[in-house]
């Protein structure tokens, strides 16, 4: 069963609106643990329009106790203030997503042309400090082979085009499906592990997670969208069964 992480982004989207405290994004983290949730997913952006780096280090302290139930994954580029918190808080894993100039969320992964040195020895350093990591790509086997040239334990798969896909129909989705599983089936022989994320829902997923050897799912907006109007610990459990 693949696990599942909580992105809570867009409770601190909701939260900066307006400013002050409300809603909490501490919260949110605890009604997600609550409902059964084994993981969090924070990814604070340098202009600091959702979670901010305050925000990581309330919502580690709140998970250290729970360190063996509850894994915290926080996402981001390797900007020097973002590499100093996860040195200091020493996630349980650390995403490495690129960032494009005036994007809005995440667009692609790291292109495999990307040069390798500094994120080669970033890698390094994570494990040292027991730290995950993991690295955003496209699903082609091209983007394996550059996240297993960093030395990285896992690849997180961008799954937007699976969920376009899926918007069009049953066969398109199986054939975007398919391309997913032959990325999958590569990472697994180089040995790295599989998460996925990115426009994944209640919708399209039942058929996603029948990608094997998937690991863990990060969901945020769509389960968010749908928890304004149902409850927040509802609908974590309702992604949970389907991961079941």
């Amino acid at each position: 069963m693949a696990r599942l992480s909580v992105n809570v982004n867009k409770v601190a989207t909701l939260r900066n609106s307006r400013g002050g405290d409300e809603p909490s994004v501490l919260r949110a983290v605890r009604a997600c643990v609550a409902a059964g949730a084994p993981g969090i997913t924070v990814h604070p952006r340098a202009d600091e329009r959702h979670i901010r780096l305050d925000d990581v280090r309330v919502i580690a302290e709140e998970l250290a106790p729970l360190a063996f139930q509850v894994e915290l994954n926080v996402e981001g580029d390797p900007r020097p203030e973002l590499l100093a918190l996860v040195r200091e808080l020493r996630p349980a894993q650390f995403t490495l997503v690129p960032v494009r100039p005036g994007e809005v969320t995440s667009e692609a992964g790291w292109p495999p042309s990307t040069p390798t040195e500094a994120l080669r020895e970033l890698c390094t350093e994570l494990r040292e400090l027991g730290v995950r990591s993991s690295i955003f790509i496209d699903a082609t086997p091209a983007a394996v082979d550059f996240a297993a040239s960093l030395g990285a334990d896992r690849v997180e798969l961008y799954t937007e085009p699976y969920a376009r896909a899926f918007e069009r129909g049953e066969e398109a989705a199986s054939e975007s499906l398919a391309t997913y599983a032959v990325a999958a089936k590569h990472a697994r022989t180089v040995r790295l592990g599989v998460n996925a994320g990115h426009d994944l829902d209640l919708r399209n997923l039942p058929l996603f997670k029948t990608l094997r050897g998937l690991e863990e799912v990060s969901i945020g907006h769509a389960l968010m969208s749908e928890a304004l109007f149902r409850g927040l610990p509802a609908v974590v459990r309702d992604y949970l069964d389907v991961l079941r």
